[in-house]
């Protein structure tokens, strides 16, 4: 049997409510620092919610002409940002490689919603002769690795995934498949979401879904919290380079982590709620430590999906104390949503980038908004609110989604 081809990370880039730039997002995460705040996109008053995790810095004008800034909805704005982030991170010069052997896997949870609500608007007051006709190649959730690819000539394997709030994860895991199986020796991957519009805010708040703690929105996403009540959405892209090991380091990359785990699976239970014994949690994790070869005593910090909801982390922990039984009190655990709030398709992504950066920088960013334990989510290392210093060798993070999607993927240093 074939040895595994082994697949890592050389380039990270992200766009979220705490910077552009990984720089920035780092400091911002290890300072423990909230990006959430009033939405200012358009006027909330009329809601229930009036707060998120707007990525209120973003200038399209440092990327784009006006012209190409108008054919291309802002998760696609996103999703290039990272991307160029990321492939000028890791030093890559495309024109070097072979552009059939590169490739981009970019995901987004629903796409072009922007689009869809303004031309629905124009439909309405307007008529079917004022539709855009760039609405179609707008909305659509490929146009992200499409546009990647455009811009940089990158012929190789290109697809989109939609897999709700385990997108991120699913991108990246089945871009280390297509490295592993060889059908690429590069592949740009990760996710994308840009759907901080009235028509979601209006959808995840009828759901109940969302904290309503309007009154202090950086106070509003406390994973484990006895007092949390619902996630805080947010935007934003995360997109890594990952590279075959051997075309790595021949060219000399810097090289963040090894990605040595990849497990999936579904609950098969609820279209919105996660399976109560967690089971498919626990299964998923388990299929990632196998797939990595990894014991669960190897893993030294755990990024929780951990969504501020309070079935959902109680679920998680459940979920984690079964798979590493008398070890997971011993493991740091902690939710960076507690900063970012929930980036939904792109939240699995940006996690991975901030993996890496744990396992680089050797700092484990905190749970902050751990105010008061809650009983149904005791028993482990969740970090609270300050920044820990400690070496990291090996990494699991856990996305898991609407539709009963479960994701985990293992970042390893080397």
């Amino acid at each position: 049997m074939q040895e595994k081809r082994r697949v890592v990370v050389t380039g990270v880039g992200a766009v979220t409510p705490l910077g552009l730039e990984k720089n920035t997002l780092w400091s911002a995460l290890c300072e423990g620092k909230s990006g959430i705040k009033p939405i200012t996109s358009f006027d909330t008053s009329a809601f229930d919610v009036h707060f998120g995790g707007e990525v209120s810095d973003f200038d399209s004008s440092k990327w784009f002409d006006v012209k190409e800034a108008r054919r291309l909805e802002r998760f696609t704005q996103f999703s290039v940002v990272a991307s160029i982030n990321a492939i000028n991170d890791a030093g890559l010069k495309l024109d070097d490689y072979d552009a059939t052997r590169v490739g981009v896997l970019i995901g987004s949870g629903m796409g072009g919603l922007q689009e869809i609500e303004s031309q629905h608007n124009i439909l309405i007051n307007k008529g079917p002769s004022r539709i855009s006709p760039l609405m179609i190649p707008k909305l659509m959730v490929n146009a992200a690795p499409a546009q990647v690819a455009i811009r940089f000539g990158i012929k190789g394997p290109n697809y989109a995934l939609v897999t709700a709030c385990t997108t991120g994860v699913n991108s990246i895991g089945e871009a280390v498949r297509i490295i592993q199986r060889g059908d690429a020796e590069i592949m740009i991957a990760g996710s994308s979401e840009a759907i901080i519009t009235p028509l979601a805010l209006s959808g995840f708040s009828a759901m109940k879904a969302l904290s309503t703690r309007n009154d202090a929105p950086q106070k509003a996403s406390r994973p484990f919290d006895k007092n949390r009540d619902g996630f805080v959405f947010s935007e934003g892209a995360g997109i890594v380079v990952l590279e075959e090991f051997e075309t790595a380091k021949k060219r000399g990359a810097n090289i963040y982590a090894e990605v040595s785990g990849y497990g999936l699976n579904a609950d098969a239970y609820h279209i919105a709620a996660p399976e109560c014994n967690g089971d498919g949690a626990a299964k998923c994790m388990n299929s990632a430590l196998k797939d990595a070869n990894c014991n669960p005593e190897e893993i030294d910090y755990i990024n929780a999906h951990a969504t501020s909801t309070p079935l959902g982390d109680n679920i998680e922990i459940k979920a984690i104390k079964r798979v590493f039984g008398p070890y997971a009190p011993q493991i740091p655990v902690s939710s960076t949503k507690s900063m970012l709030g929930h980036q939904l398709g792109a939240s699995g992504s940006v996690e991975v980038v901030i993996c890496a950066l744990v396992i680089k920088e050797g700092i484990i960013p905190p749970t902050i908004n751990y105010e008061t334990p809650d009983p149904e989510c005791s028993g482990l290392d969740f970090i609270p609110n300050v920044a820990r210093e400690k070496k990291v060798k090996q990494i699991l993070s856990n996305s898991f989604g609407f539709g009963g999607h479960n994701a985990s993927i293992i970042l390893k240093g080397l």
